[in-house]
């Protein structure tokens, strides 16, 4: 039953279970906490759409009793597979090979999927969305609406339901629009460009209220628009998953996506060096990649020598991520090194955070990646030239696994817990 008391909020996602990877994870942990604040959650998702991960196991943490709303939707996928069933799985999960190493077909999609699907490839559920829930919004008297990208599109049906209808928008971006990494990939024409950046600067200015997931953002933004930035962090939540033990052997983990700009080599020839040098470091060590993992990556680590240190394991359920994360003696936490990712705050971090287990993180100078770590007391962050920095904290990591002291006295957790940050949005929600 409906408790009239509560404030009612439209929240406009693609991403829902039983889609996997961490774009579904905000939102279905703001849908669980937002009715403890006096805020009831409405959720509309595609019906039938085409997720390139799928982890059944989220579906059992929908809270029950909220409404979801489902449309159909229609995706140039399916079209294709026609042509390459390979390239269009590779490209639709986010693995966008190397500009030499693509094939005319995989040159080609990046082109169609750039210059005729602008902003993204889910623009054409943009009017059949309006239509549906301009309906809804006024049958139920909706006043505010929340949409959250990528992919961005959604941000469109939120800019024109906010001209059709006397709404509240926010406008959530989990990550930059014209600025991410992949943009520049998408072989963009001159108008092209101007067409999202057009559409991003519509977006900017139109919606009431904009949430982004890091500080970086939010000054990039602030230069764009004069509308109210807050910067609403991805977080941990509680789980009752327990383990029986550390792992025996000197396991780093990594968990996620490693694609083809993800690839630290420095950090191979350190793990290489290591084992070549030290006998008791390679009878121990084993790198665990738990996640897609883009052959550009794997053939660096091979060439390496690591080959027979690497325990490729794929995609596993959210639970067993969480099981690896607790159970590895060191974390990795590998991040693009370019002006672009210092914005980037991968959500596997704030689960990092309580799993108590070190991080060994590695990424451009002055991310917040590296604030977030050193502030919470959870590991240590190189950028790219600390080679010998970075060797030398492995062995120290090593030599205090050897002694069985490798702990973690993490601090301040508190304020990235999912509840605390849903906490944050209910204000903002409840002052529009």
């Amino acid at each position: 039953m409906t408790d009239m008391s509560k404030k009612k909020v439209l929240i406009i996602c693609y991403y829902w279970p039983p889609a996997g990877g961490p774009g579904v994870q905000r939102w279905l942990k703001f849908v669980k906490y937002l009715p403890d604040f006096g805020i009831e959650p409405i959720v509309y998702c595609p019906k039938n759409p085409n997720y390139p991960i799928i982890d059944r196991s989220l579906v059992d943490e929908i809270p029950k009793g909220i409404t979801i709303l489902k449309h159909p939707i229609k995706e140039p996928y399916g079209l294709a597979l026609l042509f390459s069933k390979k390239s269009a799985k590779t490209i639709s999960s986010g693995v966008i090979p190397k500009a030499k190493k693509q094939s005319l077909i995989e040159k080609l999609m990046l082109y169609v999927r750039g210059n005729f699907f602008i902003p993204d490839a889910r623009k054409h559920w943009i009017k059949p969305s309006v239509c549906f829930l301009k309906n809804y919004i006024d049958d139920h008297a909706i006043d505010t609406i929340i949409t959250t990208g990528p992919p961005h599109s959604l941000h469109l049906i939120g800019l024109q339901l906010k001209e059709k209808s006397k709404i509240n928008w926010i406008a959530d971006f989990r990550d930059p629009w014209t600025t991410i990494g992949y943009h520049k990939a998408l072989k963009l024409t001159k108008s092209s460009e101007a067409k999202h950046k057009g559409l991003e600067t519509q977006v900017l200015s139109s919606a009431d209220q904009i949430v982004v997931t890091s500080n970086h953002t939010k000054r990039e933004f602030l230069t764009k628009t004069q509308q109210p930035i807050s910067v609403i962090t991805n977080g941990y939540d509680t789980h009752s998953i327990r383990i029986e033990g550390k792992d025996e052997k000197f396991t780093l983990s990594h968990i996620g996506s490693l694609l083809p700009d993800r690839n630290p080599k420095v950090l191979w020839e350190v793990f290489s060096e290591l084992v070549q040098e030290n006998n008791a470091f390679s009878e121990a060590f084993q790198l665990n990649l738990i996640g897609v993992v883009s052959d550009d990556v794997l053939e660096s680590m091979y060439d390496s020598g690591l080959k027979n240190f690497v325990n490729f394991v794929g995609y596993v359920s959210h639970d067993e991520a969480i099981k690896f994360q607790m159970k590895s003696q060191l974390l990795l936490l590998i991040e693009i090194n370019s002006e672009d990712t210092k914005a980037i705050i991968p959500g596997k971090l704030f689960e990092y955070l309580i799993s108590e287990t070190p991080i060994l993180a590695i990424g451009p100078k002055d991310s917040e990646i590296e604030g977030i770590i050193t502030s919470t007391n959870t590991g240590t962050y190189f950028n790219y030239e600390e080679k010998q920095e970075l060797k030398t904290q492995v062995m120290c990591y090593f030599n205090d696994y050897k002694a069985n002291r490798l702990k973690v006295n993490a601090i301040g957790l508190q304020s990235y817990s999912r509840k605390a940050l849903t906490k944050n949005l209910s204000e903002l929600i409840k002052r529009m």
